[in-house]
């Protein structure tokens, strides 16, 4: 691990000990680790002085909802998964996932989030649609998802189906919770981005953060953030400004 006082970004902080953006955040905000303000709520650290902080090593909660089958599951195994009340399931990449239906502090900042690309999509896209969770969306024959928020264009008419979507939304939004964190945030982020979801956007109601992806050359950046009460710009659309504080 490279080791020197160059300042970094919280995403390389992240990436350095092998974190979350969230625990690096919440670390900030905790007074935790050591950092630099750059203006307003824009953070740099230097990688040996927050060591130097952290006395132990950090284990992220995982999940408890995974099962592996023997043999890869596909759609049609999944259309054969009985309803099991307060639980939702999807397959990623042929493992079965069960996970516990969404709480409210989810449910309500997914409502609100709908709300702002609604509107901002109404006008610039007028054939296009905005779907919520439950739905399936399928890749390919061994991953089904059900995105909490998802924007399809209306030049991709032809993958939406009676009972599903089939293929790769314009815009993909996942609502992070506990159990569910870590995978959005690496598992889904390599599906999305193989698939060719051209933005993936990570929004974590307890951290009060958003995290938005774009493809570039194939490969997700990050092309906008903030936290709390910021107002994020998004370059690839032009004159959407999400105000966080209306999310939370």
């Amino acid at each position: 691990m490279k080791q020197d006082k160059e300042l970094i970004t919280a995403q390389a902080l992240a990436k350095a000990l092998d974190l979350s953006v969230e625990t690096i955040w919440r670390y900030t905000r905790q007074n935790k680790i050591p950092f630099v303000e750059l203006g307003s709520k824009q953070y740099r650290y230097q990688l040996t002085d927050v060591l130097l902080a952290l006395t132990g090593s950090v284990q992220e909660k995982a999940s408890e909802y995974i099962t592996t089958p023997k043999v890869k599951l596909t759609y049609q195994d999944y259309l054969e998964i009985p309803d099991e009340p307060g639980y939702r399931f999807e397959i990623l990449e042929g493992l079965l996932i069960k996970e516990p239906s969404p709480n409210v502090i989810h449910q309500r900042v997914s409502r609100r989030i709908q709300r702002i690309i609604e509107d901002y999509f109404w006008e610039l896209d007028t054939e296009g649609e905005i779907f919520n969770a439950p739905l399936d969306v399928t890749f390919h024959d061994y991953t089904v998802v059900q995105p909490d928020v998802f924007y399809i264009s209306g030049e991709q008419k032809m993958i939406v189906k009676d009972t599903r979507i089939d293929g790769a939304p314009t815009l993909v939004i996942e609502v992070m919770s506990p159990s569910t964190g870590r995978r959005d945030r690496l598992q889904k982020l390599r599906i999305y981005q193989n698939a060719q979801v051209q933005h993936y956007w990570l929004i974590n109601p307890l951290e009060k953060t958003l995290e938005c992806f774009s493809l570039r050359d194939g490969t997700y950046a990050l092309v906008a953030t903030g936290m709390d009460e910021d107002i994020v710009v998004h370059p690839d659309f032009p004159e959407l400004s999400i105000v966080l504080k209306a999310l939370w």
